[in-house]
């Protein structure tokens, strides 16, 4: 078994790939299982659009947006359901940052280098016994390098924005398919093409289509691969 750079005995198993593909749902079903830690490293960046909003702090203040992202006040809690709590400042903001709008922001903020590199140390201190598994767009190529196991998840763009419309409204939340199809599109061309860590699997990583696959299928598959 290999161990991953940020530590010499912890395994990772790195889930990424674009929104809508389903790493988060996976990646908590996967850590219930396993009894490992869990990382959001995508919350992350929608909390540091959050405390920006809350701090007065314009999305284009690159220091400022650094030093927020480095004191962020966070806490992930795992739940019995597919998606925990999200606690920051002590309150759960889990459903409040789940929106496409939060989204948006959070792709903006994702292109500042100063916040990337901020969040680096932050989240590979989410690296605790016995394990962690991690669901971002990084994950193995640059935050944990070394994971034990690598995972691209992918689906068909129609099915990532019915997924995203069926989660939303599940919320309670207003939601329109032809609009989330067009942020999907419009994220995934700026995560694609961003200077700093573009999305994209890392070369050793397994590249899973979960295109109308079920949740429990795709954890067995990643199980199967340990």
């Amino acid at each position: 078994m290999k161990t991953n750079e940020a530590s010499t005995s912890v395994p990772v198993i790195t889930l990424d790939g674009p929104g809508g593909s389903g790493k988060g749902t996976v990646g908590r079903r996967l850590a219930r299982e396993l009894g490992w830690h869990f990382l959001d490293s995508g919350a992350l960046y929608r909390l540091v659009a959050l405390a920006a909003q809350r701090r007065g702090v314009a999305l284009d203040d690159t220091d400022a947006l650094a030093s927020l992202a480095r004191d962020l006040p966070v806490v992930f809690e795992p739940g019995e359901a597919d998606e925990g709590r999200i606690l920051f400042d002590g309150a759960d903001v889990g459903d409040a940052i789940r929106t496409e709008e939060w989204g948006e922001r959070a792709s903006r903020v994702a292109m500042v280098p100063e916040v990337r590199s901020a969040l680096l140390a932050r989240q590979r201190e989410f690296c605790r016994p016995p394990g962690l598994v991690a669901d971002g767009r990084d994950m193995g190529s640059v935050v944990f390098p070394g994971a034990v196991l690598k995972i691209f998840l992918t689906a068909s763009p129609h099915e990532r924005a019915l997924r995203r419309y069926n989660q939303l409204k599940e919320k309670g939340l207003s939601a329109n398919l032809a609009t989330l199809s067009d942020e999907i599109a419009r994220r995934d061309t700026r995560d694609a093409v961003r200077a700093v860590a573009p999305l994209r699997p890392a070369p050793d990583a397994h590249v899973l289509d979960t295109t109308g696959v079920a949740i429990a299928e795709v954890v067995a598959r990643i199980r199967g691969l340990l």
